[in-house]
């Protein structure tokens, strides 16, 4: 636990002293009141925080302040972290695998969004927990992108279903579920290509991929994972409010925390969409997902 921790404050010290540390020094040895209040609401508003959950954390600090007579720096800064994590886990949900069948998790994003190599991360994670995981390689637009998978799979020792570049994704989705179902697989993990909201074309593959699988198992054992790239900050928000209209969305991945200072917008993502943050990537390496802690994520934006 400790070592999660720590990997989480680190990956965050961008994050943390771009916005977060600022806002610590803001409170420093001075009492709240209105002018500190509007300083905050200046800083919360440059960073990636976005407007609703601006205006929802300093209502509730101005609120706390007045039925808990709160004035201190130290005690609004603790006060500003829960307010922080409450919004962060507003919509959290456990995992759970129902024995029906494979659950089957079509994973999406546009291009660049780190969709290949996180699909081998969840691989290693859920696999290290015991679970017996399955990928696809659905991306067959790519060539680079099934070879990259195959070595996610042999690097995670999870079984991997492939074809030819150019062959229909739709068609490999079949059989990847076909052989899941029929090896009591647990998780199947389809990995899609790269698309961008305003391509049809694309994303009328993905349907047809959602069509094609719940020809073998029930429509309610599918999900759809969108992975976000974190440095993409406020159009982040805007990204997953067209997926989720396009092709729909259970639940996000946050890819790339530990190479921005933009990681305040997961608060803006929670505040002002239904959508759960499961997963957060914080670096390269195999081991580099964490499920989503919403008291530990806000404990790491102020703490290094």
């Amino acid at each position: 636990m400790f070592s999660k921790i720590k990997k989480l404050r680190e990956s965050l010290t961008k994050t943390r002293d771009s916005v977060f540390g600022k806002i610590t020094r803001l409170f420093s040895g001075r009492k709240i009141n209105d002018d500190l209040l509007d300083e905050l609401e200046e800083t919360l508003l440059r960073s990636d925080i976005g407007v609703a959950a601006t205006e929802r954390i300093i209502e509730n600090l101005r609120e706390h302040s007045v039925r808990e007579k709160v004035s201190e720096g130290d005690d609004v800064i603790r006060l500003l972290q829960k307010d922080i994590a409450d919004i962060l886990g507003k919509n959290r949900h456990e995992f759970t695998f129902n024995g029906n069948g494979p659950q089957v998790w079509l994973i999406t994003g546009v291009n660049g969004s780190g969709k290949t190599t996180t699909v081998g991360k969840l691989a290693n994670h859920f696999k290290s927990e015991g679970r017996k995981v399955m990928i696809a390689a659905c991306d067959t637009f790519r060539a680079a992108a099934v070879e990259q998978l195959v070595i996610w799979s042999e690097r995670s020792g999870v079984d991997i279903i492939r074809a030819q570049t150019g062959a229909d994704p739709a068609a490999i989705a079949f059989d990847a579920v076909t052989a899941a179902k029929s090896r009591g697989v647990d998780l199947l993990l389809i990995d899609t290509a790269g698309r961008l909201h305003t391509k049809a074309n694309l994303m009328a593959e993905l349907e047809k991929i959602r069509r094609v699988t719940e020809k073998v198992v029930p429509a309610e054992n599918i999900l759809a994972k969108l992975v976000i790239d974190g440095t993409t900050g406020q159009n982040a928000v805007s990204q997953v409010k067209v997926f989720m209209d396009a092709v729909g969305c259970d639940g996000l991945i946050i890819t790339k925390l530990d190479g921005t200072a933009k990681g305040g917008v997961i608060v803006a993502i929670a505040e002002e969409l239904s959508v759960p943050v499961e997963f957060i990537g914080l670096g390269e390496g195999l081991e580099d997902i964490q499920v989503f802690d919403p008291a530990d994520y806000a404990e790491a934006l102020f703490n290094a």
